[in-house]
């Protein structure tokens, strides 16, 4: 017996396959197709010759040899239409009568040969890549799949062909009729270096609220609704950062063990807002619910901005499904091994889009115009963005990505935050993205997560991430707020569970607990979980004061994820991407418990305090040395004794640290032209358990402090007040920041 490895099908050949068990309706003739036009690409409805309705299709796909598009009624009854115009590799036509509502996908023909990645195969259905939106559920039964998923010698199985329709499994793509000019929205166009960002998942953070309505929960609509941006609006954040809504698929793996892809990493339609999270369903009308839901955060003052997936997607490697992109062109969308067959895979999700590439590399600048232009959103955050910056193989920041972000008239001028990483060699890019790029610093991150479990070697690291970080950042023309600075994301522990657990706890996720990082640098506070002794959760809260106050006292941008505010808790899951249920959902009913809503009341005091004091959201880096004749600086550094540090201080083991901010030496001007003057602060962090002594600088840094915040006090609802002169040794109590404001020093009256 000859085995499927031996037996090598011919280019144009057909391998064998299963026989389909469900019924196959024949597809009936199609309506007549005028010529239409090659752009846009995508199905856009319009007014075509003699004034008659319809929808225009267009598609690119280079190396096919037919392309039809298939139209499907209320009943999934199929109608196959040929296109046979071609320019310029873009397969189009003009179609009478096909009015917005209207599902469709397409078949597209051509060699069915592996070895050279050609993967072209007509018994699938594909998801036009411009579908405005996506109508029905990816499941992944195995006849979404080109080939065989289940052929006995796995080894081979993606070179055998399945030949099984896998129109009556996979979503269709809706006509949309994009109508909205966004005359009557205002942008908030907040400044980079005032923004506070919050991510949230438009899932979780709306589902279990309370004050939204049940139908809504869970939505788009729900986000839009009064209660949702009520809490966001007393918080005081500045723009939303929207984990994946672009549409996704569900991982088979996942599927297979009942769970799904919650958070939504795994995109497979970059112009769809994803349907599972629209109230008003999935015929089309998911694309006016989205804009609403924008409409309104504007409203607010809130921007949005969307954590985006263009670095692969949920067609996966040569064992994964043929949904849209790999039954395209499969050789032109994705990056392949020098064995065609294989992909090269920089992202650890099986794929990577190969963005050198003219046709890709518009597709995903496409999909970012449309969304700021036709969608309203304010910015982007791109996750593994390193993938998206190499060239050929290694990453490059002249790499045609960047440059074409760089001259874009409309992309250049929304916010853009690079994760600056892949798995791939030298994916590891923190500082190296080019201005008008800001990028998440996970440098920040550690730093802080260190310091308050009193494991860093000395306070060197400390002093760059408090101060905007500019040993990364202070080059070629950025600033300050290039930094996105966070201690926790969606991606690990929840702040409350930093400071919980030691260990990750991801037995739900039913992979052993082998997923998610073991380098968590947490400290559980000396239980693991949670216990019910009241020392421990005392000093618990405690550690959460001190993480959040050093975040939005710190030079950069601060973002907070949706829930740290109140102390959400996933049960030390740190990589809770599959659960789609309470361990993922917010839990409002924690702002019930006093402990938490002082928490949220502190989060919320510190930022309206870096609202009003442009010292703590600096446009331009410290200089770091005398401005005026009396010495002072716009940045000193102070040991527990008073004394500023020296060289020789940075360097030896310390658990205290004090940093002063001038007022006076602010640079640049308002809009009006007049000097920026603000009053001056002095931070005391203290990582050590017991008290310490902290000497308070004398003149000609100020004459007297008053407390502003002291995060050793469980009641924050309103400041300490407390004036000390100047000289005066402070006790700082163990594990606690003190912020003081200067009396009678520069920038004050």
């Amino acid at each position: 017996m000859t085995s499927a490895a031996e037996q090598r099908a011919p280019a144009t050949g057909r391998a064998a396959a299963p026989s389909t068990n469900g019924a196959r309706r024949a597809p009936v003739p199609g309506p007549p197709v005028w010529p239409g036009a090659p752009t846009p690409l995508g199905a856009r409805f319009r007014v075509g010759p003699d004034g008659v309705a319809g929808t225009n299709f267009a598609l690119w796909a280079a190396g096919a040899q037919a392309v039809r598009l298939c139209l499907f009624d209320a009943d999934g009854r199929e109608t196959r239409v040929p296109l046979t115009e071609l320019t310029h590799e873009i397969w189009h036509g003009f179609v009478p009568g096909v009015l917005p509502g209207q599902r469709y996908g397409y078949r597209v023909d051509g060699r069915w040969d592996p070895w050279t990645g050609a993967r072209w195969n007509p018994a699938k259905l594909l998801l036009d890549p411009y579908a405005r939106a996506v109508d029905g559920e990816f499941t992944l039964p195995a006849e979404v799949y080109g080939h065989v998923r289940d052929w006995p010698e796995q080894q081979v199985a993606d070179t055998v062909r399945d030949e099984r329709d896998s129109a009556p499994y996979l979503p269709k793509g809706v006509v949309v009729h994009d109508d909205d000019d966004w005359s009557d929205d205002r942008r908030p166009k907040t400044p980079w270096a005032d923004s506070v960002i919050y991510e949230l998942h438009v899932r979780g953070f709306t589902k279990l609220h309370p004050g939204i309505p049940a139908e809504l929960r869970g939505t788009y609509a729900g986000l839009a609704h009064p209660a949702a941006v009520e809490h966001l609006v007393k918080l005081g954040v500045t723009a939303v950062e929207l984990l994946p809504v672009h549409q996704f698929a569900h991982e088979d793996h996942l599927l297979r063990r009942g769970l799904s892809d919650y958070w939504g990493y795994n995109s497979v339609g970059y112009f769809a807002p994803h349907a599972a999270y629209a109230a008003s369903g999935t015929a089309g009308a998911q694309v006016g619910e989205f804009k609403r839901m924008v409409r309104a955060l504007h409203a607010a003052g809130i921007e949005v901005i969307l954590d985006v997936v263009y670095n692969h997607t949920a067609e996966a490697g040569e064992l994964g499904p043929t949904l849209s992109l790999k039954g395209i062109d499969n050789r032109a969308y994705y990056r392949l091994q020098d064995d065609a067959r294989r992909y090269a895979d920089y992202t650890g999700c099986g794929n990577t889009l190969h963005v050198v590439r003219p046709q890709v590399l518009r597709l995903i600048t496409d999909s970012l115009r449309y969304w700021v232009t036709e969608m309203g959103v304010d910015g982007f955050r791109f996750d593994l963005a390193a993938a998206l910056a190499r060239s050929m193989h290694d990453v490059d920041m002249l790499s045609p990505f960047l440059a074409v972000i760089a001259q874009d008239p409309v992309l250049r001028r929304v916010k853009l935050i690079a994760e600056p990483w892949d798995i791939g060699s030298g994916g590891y890019q923190v500082g190296a993205f080019p201005p008008l790029w800001a990028e998440w610093n996970d440098r920040y991150r550690d730093a802080v997560r260190d310091f308050w479990r009193h494991a860093l070697p000395d306070v060197r690291e400390m002093g760059y991430r408090l101060s905007g970080s500019s040993d990364l950042y202070a080059w070629g023309g950025r600033r300050p707020y290039a930094s996105v600075n966070f201690v926790t994301a969606h991606d690990g522990f929840t702040l409350r569970d930093l400071v919980s657990y030691e260990r990750k706890h991801n037995e739900a996720n039913g992979e052993d607990n082998r997923d998610g990082t073991d380098d968590n640098r947490s400290w559980n506070c000396g239980a693991e979980g949670e216990t019910a002794d009241p020392d421990v959760r005392s000093l618990r809260r405690r550690q959460l004061r001190n993480l959040l106050t050093t975040l939005l006292l710190s030079t950069g941008v601060p973002m907070l994820v949706a829930g740290d505010e109140f102390g959400r808790t996933q049960g030390g899951n740190n990589n809770a991407y599959c659960q789609d249920n309470a361990t993922g959902w917010l839990d409002w009913s924690l702002l019930e418990e006093p402990g938490w809503r002082a928490l949220f009341a502190l989060a919320s005091r510190l930022i309206a305090l870096r609202h009003r004091h442009p010292v703590l959201r600096r446009r331009a880096f410290f200089a770091g040395r005398a401005q005026a004749a009396d010495g002072l600086r716009d940045l000193a550094w102070f040991t527990a004794r008073g004394a500023e540090m020296t060289e020789g201080d940075w360097y030896a083991p310390a658990a205290t640290l004090g940093m002063y901010l001038s007022g006076r030496d602010i640079p640049g001007r308002d809009e009006r032209g007049a000097q920026v003057v603000d009053d001056s602060f002095l931070a005391v962090l203290h990582a050590g358990a017991e008290p310490t002594g902290f000497v308070l600088p004398g003149p000609p840094w100020a004459e007297g402090y008053e407390v502003v915040v002291d995060t050793s006090r469980e009641d924050q609802s309103a400041p300490p007040g407390t004036a000390h002169p100047a000289g005066a040794e402070l006790t700082v109590p163990g594990r606690s920041v003190l912020l003081l404001r200067v009396l009678g020093g520069p920038g004050t009256d």
